[in-house]
C-alpha cells in the first residue's frame, strides 16, 4: 500500500551511498533514531525515510524479513480516524467495500474510485465499532484523501447526518510495520499476559498497552505476504516501542527497498505504479474488492463502468511476469510487452527476487494473453528477453488466516 517503484529504483541505484544529510523532507519521529542506527536516508514522496541500514543489504534485509522478521517505519502513511453512527455509510460513499457488513475490530482492503471506475488509491478501514472507523492510507495519495475523505464527511453533515473526522499526523500519530514469522513471539514478550495473539487473526485490530506503552493499536496485517502487525503508536513513544521490539535481537530494522521488493513477491501493487486513476479493480485483478453488497447496491464511484466490465470483461488485465534464459537483466516499470512482435502491455513494477532466484515483474497485458504459462518477450535496453505470465503471489503468502469451519 505504498507508493515506491520508480523512486525506490532510483534509490537502489543512485542513491544507495545517500547520507542522513541527502534526506531533504519531512522527519518521522524516528529519523534520529535511523540515523543513528546507520540508514541510508532517501527523499520518499516528501519524507526523509530509509532505504537501507548500514548492517544490512537490502537482499539480506528481505531474506531476514521471510525469515525472522524486521521492523519498518511507515509513519508517512495517512492515518485518520472516524466518528459517528454514520461514519460507515458516509465512507462507503466514496469506496467499494462493505463497511457496514465488517465486524467490529477487523479490517478490509478497499479502493477509492472516481466516476470513471478509476482507482484513486488503495487504503484499509477498520471498523473500530459502530461509531468509529481507524483508516490507513498512502502518503503519495495524502492531499487528495484528505480531500475526499473531508468532502464525503461535509455532505453526509449537510445532510442532518451524524459523523466527523480526524486526521493524525506524524508528528503526533507514528505507525510501523512488523514483518516476519517470528513477529507474533517476540510481540508476545511484551503484551500483556491476558492478551493471546493466537485469537487474533489476519486484518483483525485492536487496542492495548504494549512495552509498557498505553493505548497502542495492533492491526495484524502488513504489505510483505509475511504474518505480522501495523503498530499505531503515539509519536513521543515510537522510539522506546521500537527499541523494546530490537531488544531481544530477533527482529531488525529494514527500510524501504526491502520493503517494495518483499510487496512485489507477494503479488501487491504500488499505487501509481501498478494502479492508478486510469485503471479499474476489474483491469487490475482487484474485483474482489468490490464487495458483494456494493455490486447489487450499485451506489459507489464507477459503479456503471466497473459492474459492465465485470459483465462484459476488459481489454487488458494485471499479471505477474517470470523472467526466462540465463541470467536476465531485471524488467522495470516502462519496460514494453511484446507477443509476436505486436507490443501488448507494458511493465508496472519489476526486481529480482531475492526468494525465488529469477527476475520477476507485474504489468497489464491484452486479456487473450493472461494466462499462466503464456510466452510473452520483454524488451530492455533494445534487446528482448524471454519471459512467461506467472502465478501471484511468487512467494507463498503466510498471513495468519481464521482457520475455515
Amino acid at each position: 500500500m505504498f507508493r515506491l517503484s520508480n523512486r525506490v529504483s532510483a534509490a537502489l541505484s543512485g542513491l544507495r551511498h545517500a547520507s542522513a544529510s541527502a534526506g531533504e523532507g519531512q522527519r518521522t519521529a524516528l529519523y534520529d533514531f535511523h540515523v543513528q542506527k546507520g540508514g541510508k536516508i532517501v527523499n520518499f514522496g516528501g519524507y526523509a525515510l530509509p532505504v537501507q541500514y548500514s548492517d544490512q543489504s537490502i537482499i539480506a534485509s528481505h531474506l531476514y524479513t521471510r525469515q525472522v522478521g524486521s521492523v519498518f517505519d511507515v509513519s508517512h502513511m495517512l492515518q485518520t480516524r472516524v466518528f459517528g453512527k454514520d461514519a460507515a455509510a458516509c465512507l462507503e460513499s466514496v469506496c467499494t467495500a462493505d463497511i457496514l457488513g465488517t465486524v467490529n475490530g477487523s479490517g478490509t482492503l478497499t479502493v477509492f474510485t472516481n466516476d470513471q471506475g478509476g482507482i484513486l488509491d488503495d487504503l484499509i478501514v477498520n471498523k473500530v465499532s459502530e461509531k468509529e472507523l481507524y483508516v490507513v492510507s498512502n502518503a503519495a495519495m495524502k492531499e487528495q484523501d484528505i480531500g475526499i475523505m473531508s468532502e464525503a464527511v461535509k455532505k453526509f453533515k449537510s445532510q442532518g447526518k451524524d459523523v466527523s473526522i480526524e486526521f493524525l499526523t506524524p508528528s503526533d500519530q507514528s505507525l510501523l510495520a512488523v514483518q516476519g514469522p517470528q513477529v507474533a513471539k517476540e510481540l508476545a514478550k511484551l503484551l500483556d499476559k491476558n492478551v493471546n495473539l493466537d485469537q487474533v487473526y489476519f486484518m483483525q485490530s485492536f487496542v492495548t498497552t504494549l512495552a509498557g506503552i498505553p493505548d497502542v493499536r495492533i492491526t495484524r496485517c502488513g504489505y510483505t505476504g509475511e504474518d505480522g502487525v501495523e503498530i499505531s503508536v503515539k509519536s513521543n513513544q515510537v522510539k522506546n516501542l521500537t527499541e523494546a521490539l530490537l531488544e531481544s535481537g530477533s527482529l531488525k530494522l529494514a527500510g524501504l527497498g526491502a520493503r517494495d521488493s518483499l510487496r512485489l513477491e507477494a503479488g501487491l501493487c504500488l499505487y501509481g505504479s501498478d494502479i492508478d486513476a486510469k485503471t479499474t479493480p476489474v483491469e487490475a485483478a482487484l474485483a474482489w474488492l468490490v464487495a458483494k453488497r456494493r455490486r447489487s447496491a450499485q451506489d459507489f464511484p464507477g459503479s456503471e463502468t466497473i459492474l459492465g466490465q465485470l459483465k462484459n470483461g476488459v481489454s487488458r488485465r494485471r499479471v505477474g511476469l517470470q523472467m526466462l534464459g540465463q541470467k536476465p537483466p531485471p524488467a522495470r516499470a516502462g519496460v514494453a510487452i511484446f507477443s509476436q512482435g505486436q507490443q501488448v502491455g507494458q511493465v508496472t513494477s519489476g526486481c529480482p527476487s531475492p526468494s525465488a532466484g529469477k527476475n520477476i515483474a507485474m504489468g497489464y497485458v491484452a486479456e487473450n494473453l493472461k494466462a499462466p504459462g503464456t510466452k510473452v518477450e520483454l524488451k530492455i535496453r533494445e534487446k528482448v528477453y524471454e519471459a512467461e505470465v506467472a502465478k501471484m503471489p511468487f512467494v507463498k503468502a503466510n498471513y495468519y488466516n481464521k482457520p475455515k469451519k
